[in-house]
């Protein structure tokens, strides 16, 4: 099958939706499909994957309490459009089509099936609310919604219409069961090792709410480790922390896919301190996956994850107190450490690309199947000749 994919995000800058586009690609291309993505670069002479063609640089926008780097306007378009009649594709497969980049434009210019997969968590958001006019004509054309969670599905019922069929992110479990531990952060029972990953100074994800708990935790376990994992400033993120809170924290910067499933395989626990806006929590999977056991926040799309906690302990949400008091429990008791880590690695196999990828071909069949019906059904010419060249290449005729 020949699959277009459209990334509506940065590809040269990490992300969710970005990492879900990449593995889902190369999970088909693996299969033995031709697949092409589209997306934006903010540097077009990033070293991208073989099978992304850039259709130009990407503008940091505000969205969904953080910032999307997007692309739009005459010259993506015309991009957009060379692409789509280079591809030949059987099937387009749009991400975030009403959010105004790359895969807005694809669905004006789509003319053959196509399925869109909806990430976005917002029930109040206002871009949707703007941004929907300008596609609810061009929504006909989607023959199969996809949203990655329930809360992505309710998103699409509220703002777009109709309905969609939840297929969660995937992740490569085994990259992360198999991944090597690292010296530098494996725990000790005296120094034990917590990790945060994300873009620390960005309040959605809980670093402050993280912050807040630690006095706490260090008071009852004073040997804690607290390594934090991606970008930014440190000085602004340790401002106002107490120096035995800064001692305790090791910032380790942007870490590569290597050093994050190894980071993960070595921690005692990992924290998700996010506060809002989550669709679905693909760090946790990682983690799960990682043998690690997970502590979040009670936010609807982690509770999902964590199978209603049973995979993961969870904390109230924007409550310090209340994360630091399982975090505590967490470090001192090994053997339950390890019975969440337990059943958290069995929930994750749900998760795995080989589960995952075959749903979205399910749809994608069901889609192309559907559209070369409605063209026979319009010119039953057509169902004819393909039966008579069917036979011909059976030696029937």
């Amino acid at each position: 099958m020949r699959i277009g994919i459209v990334c509506p995000y940065s590809f040269d800058v990490p992300g969710g939706v970005q990492f879900h586009v990449r593995d889902l690609a190369e999970y088909f291309i693996a299969q033995g499909h031709h697949v092409s993505v589209l997306a934006p670069a903010n540097d077009e002479t990033a070293d991208l994957p073989p099978y992304v063609v850039t259709c130009g640089r990407a503008v940091p926008v505000r969205y969904n309490g953080s910032v999307a780097r997007l692309t739009f306007g005459p010259v993506t378009g015309a991009r957009v459009a060379k692409w789509l009649e280079n591809g030949g594709f059987d099937v387009l497969h749009l991400h975030e089509p009403v959010t105004p980049s790359a895969s807005m434009l694809a669905l004006w210019a789509s003319e053959g099936p196509t399925v869109a997969t909806f990430h976005t968590s917002n029930l109040r958001s206002r871009a949707m609310q703007a941004a929907y006019p300008l596609v609810r004509a061009s929504l006909e054309k989607i023959g199969g919604r996809i949203a990655v969670s329930e809360d992505a599905r309710r998103t699409v019922t509220t703002h777009v219409g109709g309905d969609a069929v939840v297929i969660p992110n995937g992740v490569y479990v085994d990259r992360f069961a198999s991944a090597a531990t690292d010296p530098r952060w494996v725990g000790t029972p005296d120094r034990p090792t917590v990790a945060f990953l994300g873009r620390m100074e960005e309040p959605r994800k809980g670093m402050p709410v993280l912050a807040a708990a630690l006095p706490a935790v260090i008071a009852a376990v004073p040997g804690v480790r607290v390594l934090v994992a991606g970008p930014g400033d440190a000085k602004e993120v340790t401002a106002g922390m107490s120096r035995e809170t800064v001692a305790a924290c090791e910032f380790l910067g942007p870490v590569s896919e290597e050093d994050k499933a190894r980071l993960l395989r070595s921690v005692d626990v990992y924290v998700a301190p996010n506060t809002g806006g989550e669709s679905f929590g693909i760090i946790l999977i990682e983690a799960m996956s990682a043998g690690t056991a997970v502590l979040a926040s009670d936010i609807p799309a982690f509770v999902r994850v964590l199978d209603g906690g049973t995979a993961g302990r969870t904390f109230a949400n924007e409550n310090p107190a209340d994360l630091a008091r399982v975090l505590v429990d967490l470090l001192r008791d090994r053997d339950e450490r390890l019975s969440v880590a337990a059943a958290g690695a069995l929930r994750a196999r749900v998760f795995d690309w080989s589960v995952v990828a075959e749903d979205v071909m399910a749809v994608y069949e069901t889609v192309t199947a559907g559209a070369a019906a409605a063209a026979d059904a319009a010119d039953p010419s057509g169902l004819w000749a393909r039966v008579v060249r069917m036979g011909r290449g059976s030696g029937l005729e």
